[in-house]
């Protein structure tokens, strides 16, 4: 038993020691029934994110659940030979992204399960420009982050400020996106939303299916009532 609580703590460690806990984290407006929002992020993924990190448990054809068909899916989420049925890989090495970045990208397929929405939402709406870090961005809520800021060019570039009187920090946008403010926390809404969906694919499903089966126990239990009363009516 002991063995066990100390390998728990000991895998642990890693994730309590990277984030920073004094951040407040903000609410992830996701929608799960909100398919446009899912494809939007399963867009972003795939462009910005499925070129480091992989998700090695979805697979393509599971879009179709999110609306999108088999051609949608070719089309517009596939720029290699895979096949529909194929799993979401990348083809860099898990040696060279650790010699690049000092650690090897997280494969994201369960991660909005492992960190939460509000996580994932705060952490990548939080880099910021640090010259003292080898890739030139540190982030606010995921402190001395090996991994670049790759939205950049979509948000901007913000900076850190500290107020010496309160020890209090906030970001600055120093130099704008292509996207406004809102146009970027909307597409990390959207990415969010699909990280959610792609953690568990079949949770709406699953949902449904558990209000009919409580559904029908809720029958079940009434004809069971009244056929026991029907059988004991006679019995005093």
């Amino acid at each position: 038993m002991k063995t066990k609580i100390l390998l728990v703590l000991a895998l642990l460690v890693p994730f309590l020691a990277a984030a920073n806990e004094g951040v407040k984290l903000d609410h992830a407006p996701i929608d799960p029934n909100n398919q446009a929002s899912l494809q939007r992020g399963a867009k972003t993924f795939v462009n910005y994110c499925l070129n480091c990190h992989s998700a090695a448990y979805m697979r393509y054809n599971r879009l179709q659940d999110i609306g999108l068909t088999d051609a949608q899916i070719k089309s517009n989420l596939m720029f290699a030979g895979d096949k529909v049925g194929d799993t979401m890989t990348v083809a860099m090495q898990k040696t060279e992204a650790k010699s690049w970045f000092g650690v090897t990208p997280p494969d994201l397929s369960v991660e909005a399960r492992a960190r939460g929405a509000d996580w994932i939402y705060s952490y990548l709406r939080s880099f910021y420009r640090d010259d003292t870090r080898p890739t030139g961005w540190n982030n606010l809520v995921y402190e001395k982050v090996a991994m670049p800021h790759v939205l950049w060019t979509l948000q901007g570039e913000q900076v850190l400020k500290v107020d010496a009187k309160t020890e209090t920090h906030r970001l600055v946008l120093n130099k704008p996106g292509i996207q406004t403010p809102a146009e970027y926390d909307q597409t990390i809404a959207d990415l969010v939303n699909y990280l959610v969906f792609m953690a568990e694919p079949y949770k709406e499903r699953d949902k449904h299916l558990g209000l009919l089966v409580l559904a029908f126990l809720g029958l079940m239990f009434v004809l069971s009532y009244y056929l026991k009363k029907e059988f004991w009516k006679d019995i005093h």
